[in-house]
């Protein structure tokens, strides 16, 4: 199941979507459902990616939109530096073949996709280019490439390489900062205490949920959960997402309702 079909099946059931906050959306038939999809990991910190909004709406405000100079990339640049405890230089993509095949032509020995959380260990000061999806709902066309700054010079570019707008960047900033935050808080006691219902389904990899049922029932299988008030990745191969701060009480229904499939 694609996102499309997805977004048309939570309509059919529930009416429009008024009101998304944190890890919840609130639909005109006065639902509330539980999103383990999290716009594929890019609503991970909630719908408004904390303050990141706020931030993304004052400068709209401001009117600092247009083709002319504003500020450059400079308060970004600090913000994924920090993240990787390392000096970045960065290239945005409008899709993620293009920033990796960057990421790969600069440094083919050292590229790597980011997810936070994930892998466990994972020293990023020594990965060289590094593809970010940023923390930030509403950016599904945009891709980040953090290249050590040894690598780079004033002259490094890439053919494929956007512009982005200025609001997006200070949007995203703040998002970076709020997931630097976020992950010195978030534990594995925040994940597990969902186990109880969820491993029933999935394996849990800290936050994220890789599907034990097979691929030719999920579809079904997204129907049932959103029968039962939860969404869920509509992709196979990409996880879903614990609920960050939700009650357990949100996965009672499906519980009390379970879904019968046989484990591969």
């Amino acid at each position: 199941m694609d996102k499309k079909t997805l977004s048309k099946e939570i309509y059919k059931r529930f009416n429009v979507v008024k009101r998304a906050r944190n890890c919840f959306l609130y639909t005109k038939k006065e639902i509330r459902l539980t999103d383990l999809y999290q716009e594929n990991g890019r609503a991970i910190l909630g719908w408004d990616a904390g303050d990141a909004f706020t931030q993304f709406k004052n400068t709209l405000n401001r009117g600092v939109t247009g083709f002319y100079q504003t500020e450059d990339k400079s308060r970004l640049k600090k913000a994924v530096s920090q993240l990787f405890n390392s000096q970045r230089d960065l290239f945005f993509f409008s899709n993620k073949a293009d920033a990796l095949k960057a990421g790969l032509l600069i440094s083919p020995e050292s590229s790597s996709m980011y997810k936070p959380w994930q892998p466990y260990n994972t020293d990023w000061t020594k990965i060289k280019s590094i593809v970010i999806e940023p923390p930030f709902p509403w950016t599904d066309s945009i891709y980040i490439l953090a290249v050590d700054s040894e690598l780079c010079t004033d002259e490094t570019s890439f053919q494929q390489e956007i512009q982005l707008p200025f609001p997006l960047q200070v949007g995203i900033t703040r998002a970076i900062y709020n997931l630097i935050k976020a992950i010195e808080v978030r534990q594995e006691k925040d994940w597990f205490i969902y186990d109880t219902v969820l491993t029933k389904y999935w394996t849990r990899k800290g936050p994220y949920l890789y599907p034990k049922v097979p691929e030719e029932k999920y579809d079904e299988f997204i129907i049932h959960c959103l029968d039962c008030g939860v969404i869920i990745n509509p992709d196979y191969n990409q996880p879903s997402i614990i609920p960050y701060g939700a009650d357990k009480g949100v996965f009672t229904t499906l519980k009390n309702k379970p879904f019968i499939f046989q484990e591969r």
